[in-house]
């Protein structure tokens, strides 16, 4: 985890930001809002030069986000575009998108739904094959410049989405389906891409699954994917928007409740969360009559 970064806290019944320098907090005068709804030289400003105290005794920590909401980009990997092509009664859409201009962008999370680090992660009931995403998280601001970095989990269900492209929403937006880390390192503290990404997936305490990638084999550019996402939306307070994933499991695998997930980002931070089963089991039409 970067040694400059920012935090939300929950101290009391109250919730704030802090600037953390190693194991120092400096608490911030406004919270995530103001800073992505100001220029990021401004912003900048304003971080850079907190000198409030900490919080006193133990806070909680927070997902690092206020009202943004979550977005999230597509087939960006290509690791990525096979398994969305393996999964697919028709795959060429994921094939085309692959080396389109226009990148793939769908909606993931409203805040309230987001889950953070520690706080369990969400596989579908009425889905048999669920995997994990790890994917590194862009903070926007209201122009569409890059803010900062976080670790974020795109939760999956690849055979709703596999089932038919227009269950995308479904697949993809659920509870606990949207998990951010703690922590924002802003872009000029982040040390230089590339990024080494690892996902690890732990069942009765045996790693059953491990994968890394790296943001070197990413075919977008971040700021192309960032001025996608507000060609046409208007975010005053920003948004987080994650950027795809280059480590897919086999299509034998499927996630368990009771696993426990973790990511770490080289330099960005890491995301540990264990897996609950949400919602019920299709009613089958013959189950209704």
């Amino acid at each position: 985890m970067g040694s400059f970064s920012l935090v939300h806290l929950e101290l009391d019944d109250t919730t704030g930001w802090a600037v953390r320098r190693g194991d120092t907090l400096s608490m911030l005068p406004l919270g995530l809002d103001s800073l992505l709804g100001m220029p990021l030289a401004d912003a900048r400003a304003v971080v850079e030069t907190a000198t409030g105290p900490g919080p006193t005794g133990t806070p909680r920590h927070l997902p690092a986000i206020d009202r943004q909401e979550v977005w999230a980009a597509g087939v960006t990997y290509l690791r990525s575009r096979d398994g969305r092509m393996e999964e697919s009664v028709d795959g060429s859409p994921y094939d085309r998108v692959y080396t389109a201009e226009r990148p793939e962008l769908f909606f993931k999370s409203l805040p309230h739904r987001v889950v953070g680090d520690g706080e369990a992660v969400g596989i579908r009931a009425d889905s048999a094959w669920n995997v994990p995403e790890a994917e590194l998280g862009l903070v926007v601001n209201s122009a569409g410049e890059i803010f900062g970095y976080l670790v974020g989990n795109d939760m999956s269900s690849r055979s709703i989405e596999g089932e038919n492209l227009l269950y995308l929403p479904q697949a993809k937006v659920y509870d606990r389906a949207c998990a951010l880390g703690s922590s924002i390192v802003p872009i000029w503290e982040a040390p230089d891409a590339p990024w080494g990404i690892s996902l690890a997936i732990r069942r009765d305490g045996v790693e059953v699954f491990s994968g890394t990638t790296s943001t070197s084999s990413i075919v977008r550019e971040f700021a192309d994917l960032a001025s996608w996402l507000v060609l046409a939306m208007d975010f005053p307070e920003g948004a987080v928007l994650l950027t795809g994933t280059g480590i897919v499991p086999e299509a034998d695998f499927t996630l368990k409740a009771g696993d426990v997930i973790r990511i770490v980002i080289d330099g960005i931070g890491e995301l540990s969360n264990p897996v609950v089963t949400v919602g019920r089991p299709t009613i089958r039409s013959e189950e209704r009559a």
